[in-house]
């Protein structure tokens, strides 16, 4: 009996288009497992290398990838260095469904139908790789099916980790095809000049997912993201883009944090140890104008169990009505960037796990041998001298160590920005200190603006200051932002009790300090537990965009210079470079912010939106939405009790 009709015996529904590839192609391999992909990614388990290459017409053979085996799984690395990051102008939207993203036709000029045959009739003459999965974290999420190339197993490999693979015979109660994964490489050379294009094509019964590229961020991990988005925005939930972490203190108190941002934000370094320096010390940063270094001593650090790593379900079935948001993980792997593990020893605990794994790993963009063992500083080079800064490995949620494996209730979300140094010379957005506390109204805008920030190593892009968009995952939503930003505003509308934080990364004024702000906020934080900040630990920032900013801060007894909490008391910034520094931030919330005021605005976000367009300042936004809310709440749901 075929596997179609095995499927269908069980009661999973498979549209005529996927019946009619898979009957037609010279041979499918269905896959149960991610140790049958690892063979297939080196075409059989007696290969140590493989290219994956294709005869494109006008070209001749393209080898897209590089295959080794190694001892601790296995390692891709892209011919071209283009294809080593994600493009963020990939999406198309084949549908005529309601969308704010550029349509295939609009683009092109021909409907997508030519396009989509062309593609069938390719992948009718290839032998197949497919097998099931489901993104989200069952039940809450959507099953698919996965259609490739047979000599890309190792995409069909990140594909398989990334969202949870279904045994053909073993499969959930109630399993439905809800989306499918076409893979084309070669179609980004015939018809896209070499770019990574992605199509989500939204018809009634199926969302088609069209990859024309083999790096897995746009289609296997951000395209089954859009997957998500999509169905939220129809049922009014969201999958925010976000780590979680539950972190415990050395007084055996836990506070979870969820860590907002767009790429390059932060979300997977908040997962990761504070490193020390070799004496014991933390280092908070130094100076990139006198080489002056500033060290701490923390004696015991907060422990932490983390939850997810770049995307977490919103879904209602969570929710339990106290004022608090409740979240869980929508992926089955994680999708790991290590260019800050540069030599043996940066990140302990991250390597031990990836040099000798419970089971075989994906690594992407690590220079490997065949037979040899992925280490995870060794990036590969794009150029003579220059590493690629986007390596990565796909880890198992499974692998990873006291990982949390239930839903949890956020006490405090942060939102990461990657800020460029800033000086009175060269002003900059830099002005951020090591953390600031945003009333809600100011934190929506935020998530609105979302702010890629500087030296971006995940995407290609001109590393100037741009938007990725409402909640930082509009580059993978397929529908209407505003629909989006009202979402965003009712979560937090509803959840009175979350606290929000803004934190940069990389540098503080004219302070190298990579990820050391979001960590150091973490250990503080969670040492405060769920205690109200002293009323004059705060005061409105210089610029009202930033919110609270800190008057001091201490931890384990340290005091915290106060440059690294109000940036123009650094020597090298001073009041006049960063008031320009302000302007040019301010600029860009009035630059990205007007194209929210349409009519399906909710009205208090369109009040928001013009109170900041109008120069508000930090007690108006906590007037139209004010902190101290979550305090009338807390004595409401206590008489209610009563």
């Amino acid at each position: 009996m075929s596997m179609i009709k095995e499927l269908e015996m069980k009661g999973v529904v498979i549209p005529d288009q996927i019946k009619d590839l898979l009957n037609n192609s010279p041979k499918v391999h269905y896959f149960n497992t991610t140790d049958e992909l690892v063979d297939a990614s080196t075409n059989g388990a007696k290969n140590s290398s493989f290219e994956v290459k294709y005869d494109v017409p006008g070209r001749g053979e393209v080898v897209e990838a590089i295959v080794h085996r190694v001892s601790n799984g296995i390692s891709a690395n892209y011919t071209e260095p283009y294809m080593r990051r994600r493009d963020p102008d990939t999406m198309l939207i084949a549908d005529d469904k309601p969308t704010d993203k550029k349509r295939f036709v609009d683009v092109y000029g021909e409907d997508f139908s030519k396009l989509r045959t062309e593609t069938f009739d390719w992948l009718k003459g290839q032998e197949l790789a497919v097998f099931l999965y489901f993104a989200g974290n069952h039940p809450v999420g959507v099953g698919g099916i996965a259609i490739a190339p047979a000599n890309a197993g190792f995409f069909a490999l990140g594909l398989a980790f990334l969202q949870q693979m279904i045994p053909f015979n073993d499969l959930p109660k109630n399993f439905k095809l809800d989306s499918v994964i076409y893979v084309a490489p070669p179609f980004r050379h015939t018809h896209f000049d070499g770019k990574q294009k992605v199509i989500h094509n939204r018809l009634k019964d199926i969302h088609e997912l069209f990859s024309y590229n083999l790096y897995p961020g746009p289609s296997a991990k951000k395209g089954l993201y859009g997957v998500l988005l999509t169905q939220g925005e129809a049922e009014g939930w969201i999958t925010t883009h976000c780590s979680t972490v539950q972190v415990i203190n050395p007084y055996d108190n836990s506070t979870n944090f969820m860590h907002e941002g767009a790429s390059g934000g932060g979300k997977s370094e908040m997962l990761q140890f504070l490193p020390r320096e070799p004496n014991g010390q933390v280092k908070i940063g130094y100076n990139m104008v006198t080489g002056e270094e500033r060290l701490i001593n923390i004696p015991l650090f907060c422990t932490f169990n983390p939850v997810t790593d770049d995307m977490a379900l919103c879904h209602p079935t969570y929710q339990k009505n106290n004022g608090k948001l409740t979240v869980a993980d929508a992926e089955n792997a994680w999708f790991i960037r290590v260019d800050g593990v540069k030599t043996y020893g940066d990140d302990p605990a991250l390597e031990r796990i990836t040099m000798n794994p419970p089971e075989p790993l994906l690594f992407l963009n690590i220079d490997t041998n065949p037979s040899g063992t992925a280490m995870i500083w060794n990036h590969i080079e794009d150029e003579p001298g220059k590493t690629c800064p986007n390596p990565r490995v796909i880890l198992p949620r499974r692998s990873v160590p006291d990982v949390l494996q239930r839903p949890v209730t956020i006490d405090v979300r942060s939102f990461g920005v990657r800020t460029p140094p800033c000086s009175k010379e060269d002003p900059s957005y830099g002005i951020l200190g090591i953390f600031h506390i945003l009333p809600p109204a100011l934190a929506w805008l935020w998530r609105l603006v979302s702010p890629r920030g500087h030296a971006n190593p995940s995407i290609t892009g001109s590393g100037n200051m741009e938007s990725e968009g409402v909640g930082s995952y509009w580059p993978f939503a397929t529908g209407k932002k505003v629909l989006q930003a009202n979402l965003l505003l009712e979560q937090i509308i509803h959840t009175p009790r979350v606290r929000y934080t803004l934190t940069p990364n990389q540098h503080i004024g004219m302070w190298k300090v990579d990820f050391k702000p979001q960590m150091l906020m973490r250990e503080y934080l969670t040492r405060r537990g769920n205690a109200k900040l002293r009323s004059d630990q705060y005061q409105p920032a210089r610029s009202p965009l930033l919110g609270y900013e800190l008057n001091f801060l201490t931890i384990e007894g340290n005091k915290v210079p106060s440059r690294f909490l109000k940036v123009y008391k650094q020597d090298e910034v001073g009041e006049e470079g960063y008031d320009k520094g302000a302007e040019i931030l301010y600029d860009f919330f009035k630059k990205e912010l007007p194209q929210y005021l349409q009519p399906d605005l909710l009205p208090l976000g369109r009040q928001i939106i013009e109170a900041c367009l109008n120069g508000a300042s930090v007690e108006e936004y906590n007037q139209l939405l004010p902190m101290e809310f979550k305090y009338a709440f807390l004595k409401k749901e206590k008489k209610d009790k009563k």
